[in-house]
């Protein structure tokens, strides 16, 4: 058995960590042979809360589990993690817009990237799942200097699974027949899911989904809102966000980024090179794919007039926001 590793939930309280944290610790995020010592961070007030979550992990028994820190103190949560969900933020209620979000959340990253930058591993994985979750990891990997910008995401693979599950009932398949469909930008009402590349496994054989679903307008149209705005759709029928579906999302998105994606793409929230004529330096999704530890972006995508103006507004989206934020961080 591999010496246990150190991984950090923020928001640990609360409800996705709820979801999140028995997939970490029975297996399903690092592999079943990598035991994991669970650092649990939430504010003051949520102590008491937290006690009742490290009580239900003891009971579960775990074979994994290597022990449990729970803690308000972000230095001592972050010190010496190998991985990092950033989940805790304050969450988005029905009618609320992202903007009256940014301000609040923004400090939250700024501390916790100033955490991570004095204590966590240098080869730290951070994932921000906190909304607005590409300025969050942007502003997170602004003040940890020492970290490498590439060691920071931000989460659309709920999107790409929400994208994925909508393609497969449209097409009547099982959904792991459903492969390479692209969120680009934002995990925000602008994202662009993308199904232009993607491929289903369908009557013995393999098929471009656009071909297999021959229905243009359903893709440009019905397709897209129904991804971009399934967020508000949950929150409207349970009165709560996204929890479950979001969990394990982040599960999906830290395994493949640690143990790799074989031949399948996933979109992630990255620092932006400039591919794809998208603006440089924010934290953009991009179809990527991850082996030994790192990701790298898809090349060669063809991008179509329609789909161009759906990355433009998204990247013009993002520029404003970090901006926002930097703006934020000066006060």
């Amino acid at each position: 058995m591999a010496a246990p590793i150190k991984v950090v939930v923020t928001g640990a309280a609360g409800q996705i960590a709820y979801s999140l944290l028995y997939q970490v610790a029975s297996g399903a995020v690092f592999g079943p042979e990598q035991p994991v010592y669970l650092h649990l961070l939430d504010i003051a007030p949520m102590m008491g809360v937290l006690e009742g979550v490290v009580m239900e992990l003891a009971d579960c028994a775990l074979p994994l589990l290597a022990g449990v820190l729970p803690t308000a103190n972000p230095e001592e949560a972050f010190k010496d993690v190998a991985a990092a969900f950033l989940v805790g933020a304050m969450p988005r209620r029905e009618g609320m817009e992202r903007k009256d979000l940014l301000s609040a959340n923004v400090r939250i990253f700024k501390e916790q990237g100033q955490a991570l930058d004095k204590v966590a591993r240098k080869d730290v994985k951070v994932l921000v799942v906190g909304n607005p979750a590409n300025t969050n990891a942007f502003i997170c990997a602004k003040y940890a200097p020492s970290i490498p910008k590439e060691n920071f995401s931000a989460m659309t693979r709920l999107d790409q699974n929400r994208a994925q599950s909508q393609l497969a009932a449209k097409l009547g398949v099982p959904v792991q027949n459903v492969k390479n469909v692209i969120i680009w930008g934002n995990h925000s009402s602008t994202q662009f899911p993308d199904a232009s590349n993607s491929v289903v496994k369908i009557g013995g054989g393999e098929k471009p989904v656009p071909a297999a679903i021959n229905d243009d307008n359903y893709l440009k149209t019905t397709f897209v809102s129904t991804v971009q705005k399934r967020g508000a759709a949950v929150i409207a029928a349970r009165k709560m966000s996204s929890a479950l579906s979001a969990a394990k999302a982040a599960s999906d998105h830290m395994r493949d980024w640690f143990l790799g994606s074989g031949d399948r793409w996933v979109s992630m929230g990255v620092i932006s090179d400039g591919s794809y004529g998208t603006p440089r330096d924010i934290v953009y999704s991009f179809p990527v794919t991850t082996s030994n530890g790192k990701w790298k972006i898809v090349e060669g995508l063809t991008i179509s007039d329609f789909a161009r103006e759906k990355l433009d507004l998204t990247g013009k989206e993002l520029v404003e926001e970090k901006q926002d934020a930097l703006d934020v961080c000066k006060d």
